[in-house]
């Protein structure tokens, strides 16, 4: 088969930063509420990055951030980060941190001090910085999708195709929780393409309408998709997790023609088709491997 080249739009987005270890991923220090650290450690960090360690003391414990401030920001779009329904953190958090803790939060807050008298800069070359931990849903990331805040505490209806009558999944059920991390892609025909981990820890793309959801969204790009009719070449499940669990929508069968949209690597390098076709008679979009499809533009042949 000929290779194709298609003008990606989402490929310019592509998710280039190296993930540490998977429990770095989960936390800047993942250890600090089991062992004591060292000022000898904290210097290793730029100033910036100990308020980020020192307030992740704190949101282990559900601690409610300012709405729509920096460590609100941060610490949703970390998976393993729920704030407590309950606001009063002296309540609700203060008595849960351990005496450990409460060492580590000290000598943090000892370190800070010393940073700000001896004129430490909060982005300093050569330390390390909280910016380059930023791995969502466990180091799981889909090329063109990037963390958006939006307001907590809503439910979006969540569609495979940016569509009233697209198809739906879980059971046609499909919602995400703004209180989990959400990402997004950009707008294409007034809807929202994002991705969410679900409560089965899977992932789930597709498409929220603006009338569903409350607050500014801080997403500007515009998709522009290819729209090439294409060709299956051998039998392949749809999906629409291509990070996790690769949870089946349909077979396509071999000569099943399909809407070739774009093309999308996940954090592993693989590449994933994104096209459209039909399921239960409603339109659906979802990822096929790459190299599973024969477009039938020959413009597009080189």
């Amino acid at each position: 088969m000929k290779k194709t080249v298609a003008v990606l739009v989402l490929l310019s987005l592509l998710f280039t930063c190296a993930f540490p270890a998977l429990a770095d991923q989960m936390y800047l220090i993942p250890d600090s509420n089991t062992r004591r650290l060292t000022e000898e450690e904290l210097w290793e960090w730029d100033r910036e990055s100990l308020s980020y360690i020192f307030n992740e003391i704190f949101a282990r414990h559900g601690y409610v951030f300012s709405p729509g401030g920096k460590y609100d920001m941060w610490f949703r779009s970390q998976p393993w980060y729920t704030p407590n329904a309950n606001p009063d953190n002296q309540h609700q958090v203060y008595p849960k941190v351990s005496n450990l803790e409460w060492d580590n939060y000290n000598t943090i807050k000892k370190v800070i001090e010393q940073m700000d008298a001896a004129g430490e800069k909060w982005h300093t070359p050569g330390k390390k910085c909280y910016s380059d931990y930023t791995p969502p849903l466990s180091g799981l990331m889909l090329s063109g999708f990037s963390f958006v805040n939006l307001k907590a505490d809503q439910t979006l209806p969540v569609y495979s195709a940016p569509s009233f009558d697209a198809w739906r999944g879980a059971n046609g059920k499909a919602a995400v929780s703004t209180n989990g991390a959400v990402y997004a892609a950009g707008w294409e025909s007034g809807w929202l393409l994002v991705f969410y981990e679900t409560n089965n820890h899977s992932i789930r793309v597709g498409y929220v309408h603006p009338s569903s959801i409350t607050g500014r969204v801080d997403c500007s790009t515009m998709l522009q998709f290819d729209r090439e009719t294409a060709a299956v070449l051998s039998a392949v499940t749809l999906t629409d997790d291509p990070l996790m669990s690769n949870t089946a929508i349909r077979t396509l069968r071999q000569g099943d023609s399909v809407i070739f949209l774009t093309s999308m690597t996940n954090q592993n390098g693989q590449i994933w088709d994104y096209v459209e076709t039909a399921a239960e008679g409603k339109t659906v979009r979802g990822f096929i491997p790459h190299g599973a499809l024969q477009l039938t533009d020959a413009s597009l042949d080189f």
